[in-house]
């Protein structure tokens, strides 16, 4: 074979099904349907079914876009070598036109189907995680993921507007929930993987702050999601049970906020990154735990709350 011939490519269908990122989609339908089931007025199955189809696709397209952009950078980070775009699998250039088409039927096709005010932000969050986030802040600012947490946090205002044709202040609060719920949620995750990010010359806020700073930081950002998080059980659009949730599980988000603080977590590399071995999210030395900790409940939180909202929308249950 010639050396200018064109290398084959071994993707299969499910390496373009993980450039889509389908864990972080899940978790973006889920708030998308919440913030489309909890608008007043009702909506069309079908338009419904459609407006949340084009939520999810456009969520992959961004992040498909996002590892075409960032393959090099992945293939430096154990927790990200194997993505279909680092590990050589998927060439840059066929991701880059997957996630350009993916975004462009996704944004026309909720414009038709619903309105052009979800389609518009749509539109904007792909551009704001895949051109602002990615090829802008990522690099630039410990301060990434706090800037950068908007475009995760759009999902439920595109699903309200997709309902009703408007953006009012209750889905705005859905907003910040997530958009507060982000940096402490990130930061614990960068605890126990600065190594990563250091190798990547990602300046995630342990990097270049320090892990002393970044603990008492996520503790902040605790002491305001929480409060936040519970204002949707007292003014709307919670119920009792929204409320009964968001305060049992922002006290136990406190309580690891508050181990997290007083801990040693990430001021000693994690034992994986030290001798170079492969290790699963949650495998990580004694001194890290809390981090990890506050990280997979931090989890559970957000599904929680949005899970509450939507039960609180079954028939019998929309009054408490």
């Amino acid at each position: 074979m010639s050396a200018d011939a064109p290398a084959i490519s071994t993707a299969q269908p499910e390496d373009y099904f993980q450039l889509l990122k389908p864990r972080v989609m899940s978790l973006v339908v889920f708030t998308a349907v919440t913030g489309l089931v909890a608008a007043p007025g009702g909506m069309n199955p079908l338009s419904a079914a459609l407006s949340i189809l084009c939520i999810a696709v456009g969520a992959g397209a961004a992040g498909a876009l996002n590892m075409a952009l960032e393959g090099e950078t992945d293939a430096l980070m154990r927790r990200t070598r194997g993505r279909p775009v680092a590990a050589g699998r998927v060439p840059r250039g066929d991701a880059l036109a997957y996630g350009v088409i993916l975004s462009v039927f996704s944004v026309l096709l909720l414009g038709m189907s619903a309105n052009w005010l979800a389609a518009g932000l749509l539109g904007l969050t792909i551009v704001y995680y895949a051109g602002l986030y990615t090829l802008v802040l990522k690099r630039r600012t410990p301060q990434n993921i706090v800037i950068g947490g908007a475009a995760g946090a759009f999902p439920p205002v595109i699903g309200w507007a997709a309902a009703t044709g408007d953006a009012p202040w209750q889905a705005w609060l859905l907003f910040a929930i997530i958009f507060l719920w982000t940096p402490p949620h990130s930061w614990a995750l960068a605890l126990y993987s600065a190594g990563d990010y250091a190798k990547a010359g990602i300046p995630m806020m342990p990097v270049a702050r320090g892990a002393k700073s970044t603990r008492l930081q996520i503790l902040i950002y605790s002491l305001i999601f929480v409060p936040v998080a519970v204002l949707p059980g007292l003014i709307g659009p919670g119920g009792l049970i929204y409320l009964v949730t968001a305060l049992l599980g922002g006290a136990g988000f406190l309580f690891l906020a508050v181990r997290l603080w007083r801990s040693r977590a990430g001021d000693q590399p994690d034992k994986a990154e030290a001798v170079g071995r492969e290790a699963a999210l949650y495998d990580v030395r004694t001194e890290a735990r809390p981090a990890r900790n506050l990280f997979a409940f931090s989890i559970l939180y957000l599904l929680a709350l949005f899970a509450a909202l939507l039960i609180e929308q079954l028939p019998g249950l929309g009054g408490l």
